[in-house]
């Protein structure tokens, strides 16, 4: 049983790829894998093509950049509910640096969110912007992380809705 205020979460990795053959040597293998959840489609991935992975199959780094733009986008959405402001579009494009460091092992060293959001009403351009920077205080991925997660936000109002 979870405390209280802890929520857990489980996923069921296996080694796709190991009807393919066996690690005998790095090339040789497939970096195939599916990751199945309880009641839900399983995802199937691949290491990233620079590590010799199906270009075709998500990768560990995609899927990092997704839970954080997915965290950003969620607790901004709940903020702008609370706030009273009608988000009528949102999406983002992020992006993520990797680099060998001076230890030698490789990781993310930053991430850049780029939410371009539309609301539907113009005169809460102001605190609609502001609510990123709450919404980034507030994602749980982001706090989870051991780099930054910087956010360049584009908000604008809906033409469309008067």
């Amino acid at each position: 049983m979870a405390a209280r205020g802890e929520h857990r979460y489980t996923a069921s990795l296996v080694w796709a790829g190991a009807a393919a053959g066996p690690t005998a040597s790095y090339q040789s293998y497939s970096r195939a894998w599916r990751v199945e959840f309880d009641g839900k489609t399983a995802l199937d991935g691949s290491a990233d093509p620079t590590f010799r992975g199906d270009p075709a199959r998500y990768n560990p780094e995609e899927l990092l950049l997704t839970a954080l733009a997915t965290c950003h986008m969620l607790s901004y959405l709940a903020l702008c509910s609370l706030k009273g402001i009608s988000v009528t579009s949102y999406r983002d494009r992020a992006e993520g640096t990797m680099a060998r460091g001076a230890d030698g092992r490789t990781r993310f060293i930053s991430v850049r969110l780029h939410p371009e959001v539309t609301i539907a009403d113009g005169g809460k351009l102001d605190l609609a912007r502001a609510l990123h920077e709450n919404a980034h205080a507030e994602c749980f991925i982001a706090n989870s992380v051991n780099f930054p997660v910087e956010n360049a936000p584009t908000v604008t109002a809906d033409s469309a809705v008067g």
